[in-house]
């Protein structure tokens, strides 16, 4: 784990900071920022395997950091975990909703079965860790949700599950934020374009080798992303820089949002 190349080393000193899907790609990333900036982490996800490797890489580094599995489709599991880590640590003061997943597919060619898991995955998961967080963050008097969504702003061929299970989500990070104002409980969203991490390993070979290398060409910026991008812009929400920021999605895309296409049509 190395030092934070953008913020100072005591930022978020003493906070807890939860991240779901922490245990590899962009939310491993997180992770370890929050933890260079001070924080105690917890981490959860379906597979333990690479939760037990991040956490013992952070416990070499000194860093507290709690992990268990966690399927947040089962919302009666995610509310035990919820309050294990919070039995464990005493607080909750910062919770990422990272975890997520889908799979590209035309969208004639979406069986129900596939809809329902990405819808379930991204939309409901993430309400369920949401909820269970808020309950203790009203209590405590306050915290912060951020929810990594997608780029899916002028459409999303090839992804409609995950476009409209995300596009959900950003509608639901502005409800609970004017909802939960009253309580100083701040709920923003990080928007991640194409971002060069191990969740590019989840799709087909073919769009591995064909499609994703030629992404950087519908960029403005002419790159993809890196996970240290979405950190950072997670670590600004969850310090002092973001005190007064809620109700909103950042973009890390490089400009995609507004030039460009996800995937070609």
């Amino acid at each position: 784990m190395r030092p934070s190349q953008v913020f100072r080393a005591d930022l978020l000193a003493d906070k807890v900071v939860v991240v779901t899907g922490g245990g590899s790609g962009i939310g491993r990333a997180i992770v370890e920022e929050c933890a260079a900036l001070g924080a105690r982490v917890a981490i959860g996800a379906r597979k333990i395997e690479r939760l037990e490797a991040t956490a013992a890489a952070l416990a070499a580094e000194g860093v507290e950091c709690y992990h268990a599995a966690l399927d947040i489709r089962d919302d009666d599991a995610v509310a035990a975990w919820v309050d294990a880590v919070h039995a464990h640590f005493g607080r909750i003061d910062v919770l990422v909703n990272n975890a997520g997943g889908q799979f590209p597919s035309p969208a004639i060619d979406i069986r129900p079965k596939g809809w329902r898991a990405v819808i379930d995955t991204n939309l409901n998961g993430t309400w369920y860790v949401s909820q269970a967080a808020a309950r203790h963050m009203v209590k405590q008097g306050g915290g912060r949700i951020i929810n990594i969504v997608a780029n899916m702003w002028r459409g999303f061929p090839g992804m409609a599950h995950t476009g409209a299970a995300r596009a959900g989500v950003v509608n639901l990070t502005k409800t609970l934020a004017l909802e939960w104002a009253k309580h100083h409980v701040l709920v923003n969203a990080v928007a991640p374009g194409i971002i060069e991490s191990t969740g590019l390993e989840t799709y087909p070979t073919e769009v591995r080798e064909q499609i994703i290398p030629e992404m950087n060409k519908h960029v403005p910026l002419k790159r993809l992303g890196r996970v240290e991008d979405v950190a950072w812009a997670v670590a600004y929400l969850a310090g002092p820089g973001g005190d007064y920021v809620t109700g909103e999605t950042f973009c890390v895309d490089g400009g995609q949002a507004h030039w460009g296409t996800p995937f070609p049509i």
